[in-house]
């Protein structure tokens, strides 16, 4: 199984979703490189791409969806056009109701990321738009689930 360890992390993160997402002209802004806003806009895609893998059809937003409470992202290196992102998303341990997610922006074959970042994504029930316990056959394929490239 591949992991994400960084010195001083507390836990294990389990590779969940890889997410291959072309550089558009148009995500870049007057400096010539990918606007910041962005970056959070592929590690999101990434996120949706994974839960919708992650829970039944029928359930994925109807009566199961996620927000996230909350989003951070590190930039290392200017992304430009033209290439393709790719988002590694890494899930934490599932707590009650959420559910860690950490992401890793690489660009076409180099192999150190160019941003890292993480988000705290809560399941919620659609209907009510509340937090929910997260179901028992989705934290079962979240503390098994690994990436299929």
């Amino acid at each position: 199984m591949r992991t994400l360890y960084y010195p001083g992390m507390s836990e294990i993160r389990r590779l969940a979703h890889i997410e291959r997402i072309p550089i558009r002209w148009g995500d870049m802004d007057a400096m010539g490189h990918v606007n910041n806003t962005v970056y959070f806009r592929y590690m999101e895609q990434a996120r949706i791409s994974w839960f919708d893998r992650l829970v039944p059809e029928q359930d994925a937003w109807q009566s199961t969806g996620i927000v996230i409470a909350n989003a951070t992202c590190n930039y290392r290196r200017a992304i430009t056009y033209p290439g393709t992102v790719e988002v590694r998303l890494y899930a934490g341990a599932p707590g009650g109701a959420s559910v860690p997610t950490f992401y890793e922006l690489r660009v076409d074959a180099d192999p150190m990321p160019y941003a890292d970042g993480a988000a705290t994504v809560v399941f919620i029930d659609m209907k009510t738009q509340k937090s929910r316990r997260i179901p028992e056959a989705i934290r079962a394929r979240l503390e098994r689930t690994e990436a299929a490239a």
